[in-house]
């Protein structure tokens, strides 16, 4: 028998280490390209069409896992996709060439998508407003570490037993945490583990937003809200940083700061850490001034607000006159998208009901995924015809601009709690 407090705790660790695992599934592939390309006899085009495959498979079914998120249940949704993605990626330890490999990576991008949408539901469903953000926080920590540690664990494998064996090692761990899962999640009220009194405590201290309705409405009406559309937007614009980080700042090292492949795999990581600590920072922010007093929307906003204002300091980066300095403007980056991701990721749990958190979280989340599908393309054009420069100039602008527009979109009127008339607003468009 466990206290709520201490579920709580298990639960961020269980979401956590969802979101390593995912991470280190995704970008396993490029850590081992150079291997897969030479099996293969793949050029870098072929290569390119595999990744794109993933991206466009992962816009997709984003906005698609929430409402089947919403109709499974949080338990039994995150099971299925991190069941799904796990098998997608032990299947790419037995792909014969082009075709057979381009299929697991589509696969993998249907799949892999569902954690967002689920975590949000989890969070909403065992934790009050005031610390839903440090939760979310914490699970979005995951990206950073997983992206730390993919390049040791995914090439340590790699040199013992092969690329096939990294992929099927990696997939199988995701199903150790199923099994964990599976075990460990119920919602509070179903939870048999919880010790006598708890969940009264539990009650007691748990604010869930105001439904609006019996039943959730269809994805064609919440696609239309202003909650909806308004947080899509501004991650269509930011999400597309934290992908520039990914995918592009080791060819940046290598390219224009002069790292070879173990300078790379020796200080590529910083970054991720300090970006792992900006994810709980931004949570743990707005849970603070909510205790202090601060209104929920206030406290959202300000969070967000905090991690926008440090990112201009990258642009910086081009022009610094070594790469260590270089290396650390990257960092604000990673803890200002941190700290942002932290509350906005947390926004369709203030705004709607639980019945609807999946659907919409999906829906914003897509907007993410698409922006990040065609800022590839953009920063393709950018390197090629001029340099790095302009891409870190949009990179520290758009976190900015987004705080803005939100800041303007949903006002502190209309979240729900802030008067009855504003949540209709809110939550009808």
């Amino acid at each position: 028998m466990v206290t709520v407090a201490r579920a709580r705790w298990i639960l961020g660790a269980l979401l956590c280490a969802a979101t390593i695992l995912n991470y280190l599934d995704r970008l396993a592939i490029g850590i081992v390209s150079v291997e897969i390309r030479h099996d293969f006899h793949l050029d870098e085009r072929d290569y390119s069409y595999i990744l794109s495959l993933f991206f466009f498979a992962y816009t997709v079914m984003y906005a698609g896992s929430g409402w089947i998120l919403d109709r499974l249940g949080t338990r039994r949704g995150f099971a299925l996709f991190t069941a799904a993605w796990s098998a997608a990626q032990m299947l790419h330890g037995f792909a014969s060439g082009f075709v057979s490999l381009a299929a697991c990576r589509f696969l993998l991008g249907l799949a892999e998508p569902g954690a967002w949408p689920a975590a949000a539901k989890a969070v909403q469903e065992w934790l009050p407003p005031s610390r839903r953000a440090l939760f979310m926080g914490i699970f979005n920590a995951g990206t950073s570490f997983g992206s730390a540690l993919a390049p040791v664990v995914v090439a340590w494998v790699t040199l013992a037993h092969g690329w096939r064996s990294a992929f099927v090692v990696t997939g199988l761990a995701g199903l150790v945490w199923l099994a964990a899962w599976l075990m460990f999640y119920q919602t509070p009220e179903r939870a048999t583990f919880l010790a006598p009194g708890e969940l009264a405590r539990h009650a007691r201290e748990f604010v869930r937003t105001p439904a609006v309705s019996a039943s959730a409405r269809p994805w064609q009406v919440l696609a239309r809200t202003r909650g909806c559309w308004s947080v899509a937007l501004a991650r269509f614009f930011t999400d597309p940083v934290i992908y520039f980080v990914i995918f592009w700042l080791p060819e940046y090292l290598r390219r224009e700061r002069g790292f070879d492949l173990a300078m790379v795999r020796n200080y590529s990581w910083v970054p991720f850490v300090v970006g792992g600590a900006g994810f709980v920072a931004g949570g743990w922010l707005s849970g603070r001034l909510m205790h202090a007093g601060w209104s929920l929307p206030r406290a959202r906003h300000a969070g967000m607000a905090t991690g926008a204002v440090l990112m201009p300091f990258a642009m910086l980066t081009p022009f610094l006159p070594n790469a260590g300095l270089a290396l650390a403007a990257t960092c604000f980056l990673t803890v200002g998208h941190g700290i942002w991701v932290a509350n906005i990721q947390t926004l369709p749990a203030d705004l709607y009901p639980a019945s609807e958190v999946g659907t919409v979280t999906g829906f914003t989340g897509s907007g993410g995924a698409i922006g990040g599908m065609l800022a590839q393309l953009v920063t393709g054009w950018l390197v090629t015809r001029f340099s790095y420069a302009p891409v870190f100039l949009i990179a520290g602008l758009m976190h900015p601009f987004s705080a803005l527009l939100l800041r303007r979109a949903l006002p502190s009127s209309f979240f729900p709690g802030q008067g009855e008339p504003a949540v209709a607003r809110t939550l009808a468009g």
